[in-house]
């Protein structure tokens, strides 16, 4: 039986998490989960499934649980939530907190030596380098909860070195693809993807395109692969996730229905596979499979992300600080959503980039580039 620890268990990827654990009879015990705000959820999950320990970002949704909960321990803030990972006693923490608040709770597993299934990909975008040393020090494993990345890392395994060319990531294209007239789209539209159900955050990411430049860096930093050799092509079925081309000329191919319980099914039980009920792929109903370049005028996100990442540094902390800003204040109607990429834009060209030393590094960055984004974003609106 694996121990399990579920950080984020209220968002999408946790609660889809639950369910693949749900379906695995006594393969795993839950021994925490842990939420933003939600304390109601959190609370409901907690009872459902025997789970003696939770925590909450949020210190007054803590105070809540605690009233509306006597059967467990509440734990409270950043300080509890790295506490619940400290203690666990987990053989896999799976990480889905949204945003760069996701980057402690994974420094803590990887210290302890606890693998991390990773659906928190601003833990690699911000931490890059520092996360993957630590975790090749400690002998942790991070095992990626993306479509794309589960994808890759299935390709992958049992090529030898040197024999893989490229590494390619679809993108949907989201909710505008094609459309040069985004000065005035809304936050309705935007939410509206049209092959995925995901956060409100991620959604808008990939509306921007700025999804697909956070993946290009944590493929980067999972798989060493150089960003010259890491490309991005625009697949709208969303039914192949990733490619990789080999030395010989062949291409192979990762497909399937868009649906997340597969990358979170091989994470939780990698190395073996869950039996899940996701409907096997029917190629002739699909009929054709279409790609196209990404359009990186109309999104630029895509591009920025990409310069932060080769020119590395702090550069990629501050576009992930930028970019959570700015899609904040355009999911509250601060900012329009052209506004976003031009947020992030004046905040790299603030900042530039610095060497990082250390994890202290990253946080007065991440701190600096959210203060010059709020300004940013009061010139903008």
């Amino acid at each position: 039986m694996k121990r399990l620890l579920i950080l984020g268990s209220t968002g999408s990827i946790g609660i889809q998490a639950l369910d693949v654990v749900s379906r695995a009879g006594d393969a795993f015990e839950l021994v925490g989960l842990s939420a933003g705000t939600g304390h109601e959820a959190l609370v409901a999950q907690a009872r459902e499934h025997g789970v003696g320990r939770i925590a909450l970002a949020s210190r007054d949704a803590a105070a809540l649980a605690e009233e509306a909960w006597t059967a467990g321990e509440v734990l409270a803030g950043s300080e509890g939530l790295i506490q619940l990972v400290a203690e666990s006693g987990a053989d896999l923490v799976l990480n889905a907190i949204v945003g760069s608040a996701g980057l402690g709770p994974t420094i803590v597993a990887l210290t302890e030596g606890v693998d991390v299934a990773l659906a928190n990909k601003e833990s690699l975008v911000v931490g890059g380098e520092l996360v993957t040393a630590l975790a090749e020090a400690t002998g942790a494993q991070l095992i990626p909860i993306d479509s794309e990345h589960t994808a890759l890392h299935h390709l992958l395994t049992g090529e030898p070195p040197g024999v893989v060319e490229k590494l390619i990531i679809t993108a949907s294209g989201g909710p505008f693809r094609g459309r040069k007239d985004l000065e005035h789209v809304t936050v309705e539209q935007a939410l509206a993807h049209p092959t995925w159900r995901m956060g409100g955050k991620i959604t808008i990411d990939s509306a921007t395109l700025m999804n697909k430049g956070l993946e290009v860096m944590e493929a980067h930093h999972l798989f060493g692969t150089p960003y010259d050799r890491i490309d991005v092509v625009v697949h709208p079925q969303s039914i192949v996730h990733a490619l990789v081309q080999l030395c010989d000329g062949s291409t192979k191919a990762h497909m399937g229905y868009p649906d997340m319980r597969v990358a979170i099914g091989y994470a939780l039980h990698h190395p073996d596979r869950a039996d899940l009920p996701i409907r096997p792929l029917d190629l002739v109903e699909l009929g054709r499979l279409e790609f196209e370049a990404p359009d990186t005028g109309a999104f630029p996100c895509l591009r920025l992300a990409r310069e932060a990442a080769v020119a590395g540094g702090t550069a990629p902390c501050a576009l992930n600080a930028a970019n959570e800003v700015a899609v904040h204040a355009f999911l509250n109607g601060r900012l329009s959503f052209t506004g976003i990429p031009a947020v992030i834009e004046g905040v790299l060209e603030q900042l530039g980039s610095q060497r990082v030393h250390s994890f202290e590094t990253l946080y007065i960055v991440d701190s600096e580039a959210r203060r010059l984004a709020g300004e940013l974003i009061a010139v903008h609106a």
